[in-house]
């Protein structure tokens, strides 16, 4: 079956390769898109054609509208794949597609509006029967009424943004002394971020696991769970590593939670695919929010479930009907997922961008790579700082988690500080082997303690790597980095 002959992605990296290999599959051409730095990447050199959007600022390039529309047109593409992040979530921009006659691979403008107000969706999701965690019901308005609700919540509470995302905005409550500051400048920030400063309170979970469904509905009314994934281990509210499924769920449990999680895509009339996250403590989930969009981690659920979530983004889009129900869809197996950041994580994770100037990517059995770099490849400092997606599978969790670590010491990359010695950290610690995370799971647990030994073992090896690069200022440069990062773990 032909679904559509040319697609634009209008992202760029590793997601941008991701789907125009699931377009290669089906027989689509693909059409690239660009900013001036990534001139040269791959995702540019992979797709049948490639077009400048414009300077390297995001504006002026991966969030430029009209730009990307009008590339569409001249390359004869007859649908837009947004990947996640830019775009993704813009229902603006969706509807924007549907106006100018492209196909916007995702769920349509209005689902996208709907699920983007955290609020609003809270208020869906609260009349459909879905649990949600005790919340102020409008946006805050009068700091003293805010203190009565607060107090009738319970403290702690959390602060958020209405049309945040990204943990942009959320600030943690412990008492009244400092609610009022909080949420002044929470709107403060929400404005900024996002141009519209709503901001409401929610009960805070001290310690809870975050615990998300992936579901995949199509336009004809049909909608399927493909499982569940556990992605409690953060840092600033951003994931870092992520499993499916869940090592704590019980059958009792995801039948309630799957449920949940349909009701939610059926309250919205959801279709494409999507992600339903929930806080899970003590027995009890509640409904977080929607993304709207493919996610990150949609890898591991593919290795457990054998389903291609892009493809099937392309096969909904083109209005065909899901091929799978509930009953053929099998787990099989436990897969991980770490980011790999072009981050040091020995320095409250600050970002750090230049050329990698030795890279080898780990394979063998079990192991995936998503990636967009390679050697020589200069990491551009304007975007997103994840550069690889780094996943295992085993026929249990414990062979999943030996198969990450083992390809942890295969994965060589050079010339950047990167958060590959955190995660192997992460696959030593016996609470994380055990299952015992939550979101606040690197705070506690004191992970990057553990770094130093990790990099004193790895000593040698990068050592030797350094010195087998060409010219003796490159090696001796890459050499001084090395033993300044190792001094920095023996001195947390």
């Amino acid at each position: 079956m032909s679904y559509f002959n040319k697609v634009l992605i209008a992202n760029r990296g590793e997601i941008a390769i991701r789907i125009m290999r699931g377009c290669r599959e089906l027989g689509i051409e693909t059409v690239a898109v660009f900013s001036e730095p990534d001139r040269n990447a791959l995702h540019v050199k992979y797709a049948d054609e490639a077009y400048l959007l414009g300077a390297a600022p995001p504006k002026e390039s991966y969030l430029n509208m009209d730009r990307i529309l009008k590339i569409a047109k001249s390359s004869g593409a007859e649908a837009i794949h947004p990947g996640y992040g830019f775009l993704a979530e813009n229902s603006k921009f969706a509807k924007y597609c549907e106006e100018e006659g492209q196909t916007f691979i995702g769920p349509s403008w209005k689902s996208i509006e709907a699920m983007g107000s955290k609020l609003g969706s809270k208020h869906m999701m609260d009349k459909a029967g879905v649990p949600v965690l005790p919340y102020t019901h409008d946006g805050v308005k009068d700091i003293d009424e805010a203190k009565r609700v607060a107090k009738d919540i319970g403290y702690p509470v959390i602060v958020k943004a209405s049309a945040g995302g990204g943990g942009i905005g959320m600030q943690i409550v412990e008492n009244e002394e400092e609610l009022e500051n909080a949420i002044e400048k929470g709107m403060r920030i929400a404005e900024s971020a996002f141009g519209d400063s709503t901001v409401f309170i929610e009960k805070y979970l001290v310690k809870p696991r975050h615990i998300e469904f992936q579901v995949l509905c199509d336009k004809h009314g049909n909608r399927v769970h493909l499982y569940d994934r556990e992605c409690s281990i953060q840092r600033r509210h951003q994931k870092l590593v992520e499993e499916a499924p869940c090592p704590i769920m019980t059958d009792e449990l995801r039948e309630r939670m799957s449920e949940s999680a349909l009701k939610v895509a059926e309250a919205s009339g959801y279709y494409n695919a999507g992600t339903v996250e929930f806080l899970y403590s003590e027995g009890n989930y509640y409904f977080m929010e929607m993304n709207t969009r493919l996610q990150v981690e949609h890898t591991v659920t593919e290795m457990i479930t054998g389903v291609d979530i892009v493809k099937q983004q392309i096969k909904v889009a083109a209005d065909e009907e899901l091929r799978h129900s509930q009953e053929d869809i099998r787990l099989n197996g436990h897969a991980i997922e770490c980011r790999i950041n072009a981050e040091d994580p020995l320095n409250n994770f600050t970002a750090d961008p230049g050329k990698i100037v030795r890279y080898r990517s780990p394979g063998g059995p079990g192991i995936r790579v998503d990636s967009g770099i390679h050697m020589g490849y200069a990491i551009p400092p304007m975007y997103d700082s994840m550069i690889s997606k780094l996943c295992s599978w085993g026929s249990d969790r414990q062979e999943s988690i030996d198969r990450m670590r083992r390809a942890i010491y295969e994965y060589v990359i050079l010339g950047v500080k990167t958060t590959l010695p955190l995660h192997h950290a992460i696959m030593r610690n016996s609470h994380f082997i055990n299952g015992d995370t939550h979101t606040h799971f690197l705070q506690e647990e004191h992970i990057q303690k553990s770094l130093g030994r990790y990099l004193r073992e790895e000593q040698t090896r990068m050592q030797t790597l350094a010195a087998s690069l060409r010219g003796g200022k490159e090696a001796a440069a890459i050499s001084a980095a090395v033993n300044v990062y190792i001094q920095q773990a023996k001195e947390q």
